[in-house]
């Protein structure tokens, strides 16, 4: 059969409009928890390698003012995805209806800890007591760390914190005015590359070697999103589980995608950032009862410290119910 002109070029133009319907990738927006830096490389490795596109979506990030400002901006749907510790969530949750749900687990430990130097003859938290030890002003650290003392059998005013701004700490360490500081394991290679020019070295005591267990960081979702948009929230969570996976076999490559889409970024540090990251995500605790699902007793633990922290009866919140597993497999 012949088709007349006319007939062919609507042909032609019906299969191509179909064609690129069928190829329209679903736009999602991440926020992460804070600024790019290594620690968060694994959406960009995601996004750089494909595997978000293989799944259809077209993946646009920014950037939050720490975990609570993601849950807020995820309840008010200003995000349809992005990374927050899960207590950050439960103690949102504990006030109230907050329509966010935790996806599935990042760091299966708590990234919390005590820096201070090798020669400051601080072994433990309890060489702490009569120290100086500096902290964020902001830092959600400041509300567990008097739980963990008490954990450790030291009284909470003990070790009184001195509250300052995040950029002065490292300087503080390195020049002795303060012995330690509370951070995130994740910072740790900017804290070792100052000492470094002092001579003096990094002693890193994580809080999770004192009883502090629980989830951390997690991929959180706008719950309105999700349940309109189940098909793309699943295809979201395994592209990112794959690349998670991908950048802890390959931290220099999730270093280089950061790089290649964050220019101002030191890619050296990025993927020290990065391995500064893979015991909160790899370990002990993974391994026994896996990484890419969340463990209803770690759950349970994880809000138990988010409880006594805000002096809340455990049975205010059922934590379960701010878990969405559909999409983790």
């Amino acid at each position: 059969m012949t088709l007349s002109p006319l007939k062919a070029a609507l042909l032609a133009a019906g299969l191509f409009a179909f064609a690129g319907t069928s190829q329209a990738a679903d736009k999602v927006r991440w926020l992460n928890d804070w600024l790019p830096a290594g620690d968060k490389a694994a959406i960009y490795l995601g996004v750089q390698k494909g595997l978000f596109a293989a799944e259809g979506l077209e993946v646009e990030i920014g950037s939050a003012r720490g975990g609570s400002d993601v849950v807020t901006k995820l309840a008010t749907a200003s995000a349809d995805f992005g990374s927050a510790s899960l207590p950050a969530l439960l103690q949102a949750r504990a006030q109230g209806e907050v329509p966010v749900v935790a996806l599935a687990p990042i760091y299966t430990r708590q990234p919390d800890a005590v820096f201070t130097t090798e020669d400051s003859g601080i072994a433990s938290i309890k060489d702490l007591v009569g120290k100086q030890v500096a902290t964020p002003t902001f830092s959600a650290s400041n509300v567990t760390w008097p739980l963990v003392l008490s954990n450790n059998g030291i009284a909470a005013d003990a070790i009184p914190l001195l509250k300052v701004d995040p950029g002065a700490m490292t300087a503080m360490l390195a020049t002795g005015k303060v012995q330690a500081t509370l951070n995130w394991v994740t910072v740790a290679p900017g804290f070792e590359k100052a000492l470094a020019e002092t001579g003096k070295k990094l002693r890193v005591l994580p809080w999770s070697d004192y009883g502090f267990d629980g989830y951390g960081l997690s991929l959180m979702g706008s719950k309105r999103f999700v349940d309109a948009h189940p098909d793309v929230a699943e295809r979201f969570v395994r592209a990112y589980q794959k690349a998670e996976d991908m950048a802890v076999a390959d931290p220099a490559a999730a270093a280089a995608a950061l790089k290649a889409m964050v220019p101002e970024i030191d890619e050296a540090q990025a993927e020290a950032q990065y391995r500064a990251s893979l015991p909160l995500i790899d370990n002990p605790v993974s391994e026994k009862l896996g990484k890419k699902t969340f463990d209803s007793t770690l759950l349970n633990t994880t809000w138990e410290w988010v409880a006594k922290s805000q002096n809340l009866p455990l049975d205010t919140l059922d934590p379960a119910s701010a878990i969405d597993g559909r999409f983790s497999k």
